[in-house]
């Protein structure tokens, strides 16, 4: 049976979706267009997988942050950190705000007469893979009754969840976006599932959050779970609200710690980008 559990937004047991259909349109639900997670060897393909299985015993893990919009409802759950929006002003969801410190996925916004009033930062993390999911995706293709476009699903190629660096990266830039927000007195919320909190909780220092959150904190963690009805789709629930201060993600990472964390993630990038092709050669010229 196949490791992936939810294409195109929809559970995989979902008898009553015409996968045909839906699979041909490679459309995501929770934009209202065209999945945007394409193949790299063939862009005309999108991908479409929301959430894979993973652990023992298995467990869904949502891989694909716009998975996280589900109903618009982590929106409605930051309407309380607007502290200065009024019954009457509208409310609005910009994505992808470019701010000091780096880009904001989502902001919630509060307007009155065309103007600004307050607003919230909202930012999303999933847990990045290892490896390739495809051949999971294609397995499930043939598990619905549909032609795979290749062969892959006979292929022994795996993946596996990068924990660490998922969890590290996120904070740093938290660390680092917070500031920005807590300059300005605003809120920041980063958005997970349940199973990457509990991660964080384990490895970084937690135990200074203050749970339930503070809605005077700087920092919002919002944690979902997922939940499955009986032969339905799979949908995200509110599991856990944690907060603090730009110091408090600091002391997450441990400040004497924290250039290692970034030296980390930096040297993991260029791991990721050396090959043969960018090996210096004595004889270049720029």
């Amino acid at each position: 049976m196949s490791k992936v559990v939810e294409l195109f937004g929809h559970a995989a047991w979902n008898a009553g979706m015409d996968w045909p259909t839906l699979v041909s349109a490679q459309q995501c639900p929770y934009l209202n267009k065209r999945c945007y997670k394409v193949r790299k060897s063939d862009p005309g393909i999108s991908i479409g997988s929301c959430t894979v299985t993973y652990g023992s015993p298995p467990a869904p893990i949502i891989i694909c942050p716009t998975r996280l919009i589900e109903r618009g409802q982590i929106f409605m759950d930051c309407l309380h950190l607007l502290t200065l929006h009024q019954p009457g002003n509208e409310l609005h969801i910009v994505p992808e705000v470019s701010i000091p410190g780096g880009s904001v996925d989502y902001f919630l916004v509060s307007v009155a007469q065309g103007r600004v009033k307050d607003f919230v930062g909202i930012e999303l993390q999933t847990l990045d893979t290892t490896g390739t999911v495809w051949p999971e995706r294609q397995r499930l293709i043939r598990e619905l009754g549909l032609t795979p476009s290749d062969d892959a699903e006979f292929s022994d190629k795996g993946y596996s969840m990068n924990w660490k660096m998922t969890a590290k990266t996120i904070l740093v830039q938290m660390h680092h976006k917070v500031q920005t927000f807590e300059h300005l007195n605003k809120k920041l919320a980063l958005v997970v599932q349940d199973c990457l909190l509990a991660y964080m909780s384990r490895e970084f220092r937690f135990d200074h959050l203050k749970n339930p959150a503070v809605i005077g904190d700087s920092m919002h963690f919002h944690a979902y779970q997922m939940s499955a009805p009986q032969g339905g789709d799979l949908r995200l629930n509110m599991a856990a609200r944690l907060s603090t201060d730009a110091d408090g993600i600091g002391a997450c990472l441990g400040l004497q710690a924290e250039p290692r964390v970034e030296l980390d993630i930096i040297i993991a990038s260029l791991q990721a980008k050396i090959s043969p092709a960018t090996l210096f050669n004595p004889a270049w010229r720029v």
